[in-house]
């Protein structure tokens, strides 16, 4: 199973929460400055205000693209660094406020002490990219939640596996005889135990019996981490392989046949 790095105030490379990849992440310091406009609060513009940006006669090209950009990074309500443009000194550094920045997809993340405010999607596990979109959404539902319910997404995470069975080809009408059917068609013991892991534990939580998951985010993150290996080996491995027999020139994979019959048993 490939390791995860979950974001940590105490690291300096981790699996960034807005793309996944594992990468470094630079640190800073928050600095703040007083409000001196009119309004006295935050000024936050709206689409107007790029609409007549773009459509000003009376600026630049240059100063044109420049504000278009800034005010389109302001209007995807991401938190974005900008440099200066006066000299004006901050009034205060804002301390116990921390912001990281993923050195693969240039994106911030926001902490309050030991907390990451922004992005608020919970563990940076990706949904493997052979899964169907169906399932990337539960999977990435069970994501968002995935902190403040560790039950909800575990039970969302049952629901994916009954999904990706049906995937696999089975009927998906019941998830205990789809795995079965799965075993009887050569199902490694493991995935097999895998795929059961993620539909006892969900299971559990839709209908509480012996587990309790409500504090338990370390399991349902293990979860995510469970159905992406068990996507991993049953469709990304064989299409993969797939592709590079593919590959082999035509009398090769004849020979391989043909040696391959010849090892069957005789009726």
């Amino acid at each position: 199973m490939t390791q995860q790095i979950e974001p940590s105030i105490c690291e300096t490379a981790f699996n960034c929460p807005h793309c996944g990849a594992f990468t470094t992440q630079t640190w800073f310091h928050s600095f703040v400055q007083r409000v001196t406009n009119e309004d006295r609060v935050p000024s936050i513009p709206d689409a107007t205000v790029l609409e007549n940006v773009q459509v000003d006669p009376d600026i630049s090209d240059e100063t044109r693209i420049n504000l278009a950009s800034y005010f389109e990074k302001v209007l995807s309500r991401r938190a974005f660094l900008e440099p200066l443009k006066t000299s004006a000194y901050c009034d205060l550094q804002l301390e116990n406020v921390h912001i990281s920045k993923c050195f693969n997809c240039h994106e911030l993340a926001i902490w309050l002490h030991r907390e990451m405010l922004h992005p608020s999607n919970g563990p940076s596990v990706l949904p493997n990219g052979d899964l169907n979109d169906d399932i990337k959404r539960d999977f990435n539902e069970a994501r968002s939640i995935l902190n403040l319910s560790p039950r909800g997404a575990a039970a969302l995470l049952r629901l994916a596996v009954q999904k990706l069975c049906v995937q696999l080809g089975e009927t998906g009408r019941n998830i205990d005889t789809d795995i079965a059917s799965l075993v009887k068609k050569g199902l490694n013991p493991k995935v097999q135990q895998a795929l059961d892991i993620v539909r006892v534990i969900g299971n559990e939580c839709v209908h509480p019996g012996e587990l309790d998951m409500r504090d338990d985010a370390e399991t349902a993150t293990q979860l995510l981490l469970l159905l992406n290996l068990v996507a991993e080996q049953m469709i990304t491995l064989p299409r993969e392989i797939n592709a590079l027999y593919g590959k082999l020139p035509q009398g090769k994979r004849d020979a391989i046949t043909a040696r391959d019959a010849r090892a069957l048993p005789k009726p």
